[in-house]
């Protein structure tokens, strides 16, 4: 056991060894292990910057002024966590998925958990306003065989990039939404709106980092599913339009290759007509792979 007393008192040589030390009595041993690498780290990082006490202070100030926009709607520290990757690396770590999977992305702040339940191939565009967009595909699993009875939970941003929660009293309520289940076939398809891109809110202390950095707060246009089958690993991820401008520049670094969905535009008055839509239309195939969850 480390004994802070073998590295003697405080000084700038042994200060990651010393504070580590001084948790040796910590009943909870993953908090202690926890706390052992982000003090290393932390330590690591400060003697490589070297900040001075000023710089120091603007750090604690906008940590503070993180906190302090935080509340029942948002969560500042998460959007920070987001734009700086740790979201994301937090999901691959959790995620991993065996040869053949979907993979998954962020949920997301926007997501609604009793979004209505509709039958397949509905309209989960409520205000008819936007470029239609007929999605479809196959739940499967690793093996190719279809899934019955998956639940697909589905939501996206309308034509302007905004979710019906950011703008109550102007889009319905539960529009861009809906939740559906596969038959035995495996097949799924419904009808919606083609998505745009949106900045993540830029107004608190994170936005301003992301400009000080030179960089832009935008999602591509994508849409979000939730996917679970009994006997299946629930999938959280998006597909995404790979000819978005910021497709390549994702603020919170959700884009993955195998995620990139073909967005098809088709003109064909009778093709329209067949899915529901009115010409011209966007197209869009994608099927989704669940792994078999493992037996406890």
């Amino acid at each position: 056991m480390i004994d802070e007393h073998e590295y003697g008192y405080f000084t700038e040589a042994n200060s990651a060894e010393v504070v580590v030390a001084r948790n040796k009595n910590a009943k909870d041993e993953r908090l202690k292990q926890v706390m052992e690498v982000i003090t290393r780290k932390l330590h690591e990082a400060v003697k490589e910057i070297e900040p001075t006490q000023d710089e120091w202070f603007r750090a604690i100030l906008f940590l503070t002024e993180t906190g302090q926009i935080c509340n029942e709607w948002r969560q500042e520290y998460i959007l920070l966590s987001d734009v700086l990757g740790v979201s994301m690396l937090v999901d691959a770590i959790n995620n991993r998925k065996p040869s053949g999977a979907s993979e998954s992305t962020v949920l997301g702040p926007f997501h609604v958990a009793d979004a209505p339940e509709l039958p397949m191939g509905a309209d989960i565009c409520l205000d008819q306003k936007g470029e239609p967009m007929f999605v479809h595909g196959h739940i499967l699993d690793t093996k190719g065989n279809p899934i019955s009875g998956a639940k697909i939970d589905v939501w996206q941003a309308n034509d302007e990039g905004f979710y019906d929660v950011q703008q109550k009293g102007i889009q319905p309520d539960f529009n861009l939404r809906g939740v559906f289940r596969t038959g035995d076939d495996g097949r799924y398809w419904f009808r919606g709106v083609k998505p745009k891109y949106y900045p993540i809110p830029d107004d608190g202390p994170v936005g301003k980092l992301l400009g000080a950095l030179g960089r832009h707060p935008n999602r591509p246009a994508h849409l979000h599913y939730i996917i679970s089958a009994d006997g299946f690993d629930a999938l959280t991820t998006h597909i995404f339009d790979p000819d978005d401008p910021y497709i390549n520049s994702d603020a919170v670094f959700g884009v993955k290759k195998s995620l990139l969905a073909e967005f098809s535009k088709v003109d064909d008055a009778a093709a329209a007509a067949t899915v529901g839509v009115a010409a011209p239309y966007y197209d869009v195939e994608f099927d989704f792979v669940l792994s078999r969850a493992k037996a406890e």
